[in-house]
């Protein structure tokens, strides 16, 4: 399919512009009549009982405001009303704190020591993101989004648990090709790091529709795979639970070994006791190759 055919797509002649879409949630009332839709135990919503929820008495101010919603944020069955995806979004942003806190956190101590000095980590939340570093030496370990909504009625601890599978997940749909913020399609590419760069090697996966990229390491994209979990689970450790940025093989590529550049073909070492498993990666950063040896053999 051709850029023209792919645009074409997306073209509609009664879609509403985004300024125009923005100008019609952009209402107190209309906000209200999303919300009570969110809060309504059951869905659809009948008319009467929106405009109870939103507690508006005038019958046909309420319905005007409705009407404004109705096609393009809100759907219209023949039980009630009910969520259209672009009014369910509009209502997750709310929920998610991106549109109206901007919280900032003391740092805390976190699980894990640094790669570098050995120190304990800790957490800084700023600007939407966490970011988990080396408070003696600054080396970074993680440096992720985190929409403020995450920190409600969440200890620290919980916090942390919720980063790391947050984590795991925008790395499934990114290597998978999805964009996490727009569904878009998402390219990865791989290709030596910068010379002042913690790593050699640099994983970028870049959104074609809104540009949103992220860099990674080889190492990261195991997180998920069948012969790592394994491996984990037979020395008795659930990977999924284990917090990402205490795994070396995730964080840095001090256990990532380049073996060919043309294609790309990479070798990540993971040792766990007296056992290291040595997985090979193709240019795709799919596994073609996995092996078990004995740590006391080499």
């Amino acid at each position: 399919m051709s850029d023209a055919e792919q645009a074409s797509l997306l073209e509609c002649e009664e879609c509403l512009q985004p300024a125009e879409a923005f100008a019609v949630v952009g209402n107190e009332t209309r906000l209200a009549i999303l919300e009570a839709l969110w809060a309504a135990p059951e869905r659809p919503v009948s008319f009467s009982d929106l405009r109870s929820r939103v507690g508006m008495a005038d019958s046909a101010q309420f319905n005007y405001h409705l009407q404004k919603l109705t096609g393009q944020f809100v759907a219209k069955t023949d039980d009630g009303y009910d969520f259209r995806s672009p009014g369910r979004a509009v209502i997750q942003a709310v929920l998610s704190g991106s549109l109206n806190r901007d919280p900032e956190l003391e740092p805390f101590a976190v699980e894990g020591g640094c790669i570098d000095c050995g120190a304990g980590l800790e957490a800084r939340y700023g600007d939407e993101r966490i970011r988990v570093v080396c408070p003696d030496c600054g080396r970074g370990h993680a440096d992720w989004d985190f929409p403020p909504g995450g920190l409600e009625d969440r200890s620290p601890g919980e916090v942390m648990d919720a980063f790391n599978q947050r984590v795991r997940h925008l790395l499934c749909l990114s290597a998978d090709g999805v964009c996490p913020d727009c569904n878009g399609r998402m390219e990865t590419t791989v290709d030596y790091a910068d010379s002042d760069a913690d790593s050699t090697v640099e994983v970028r996966h870049w959104c074609r529709r809104c540009e949103n990229e992220t860099d990674t390491t080889i190492g990261i994209s195991l997180l998920d795979d069948a012969e790592v979990v394994s491996f984990y689970r037979d020395h008795g450790v659930d990977l999924n639970a284990v917090p990402f940025w205490t795994l070396p093989w995730c964080v840095a590529d001090d256990d990532t070994t380049v073996l060919d550049d043309d294609p790309w073909r990479f070798q990540v070492d993971v040792e766990l006791d007296d056992e290291r498993l040595e997985v090979v990666l193709d240019e795709e950063l799919a596994v073609v190759d996995a092996e078990r040896r004995t740590v006391a053999d080499d």
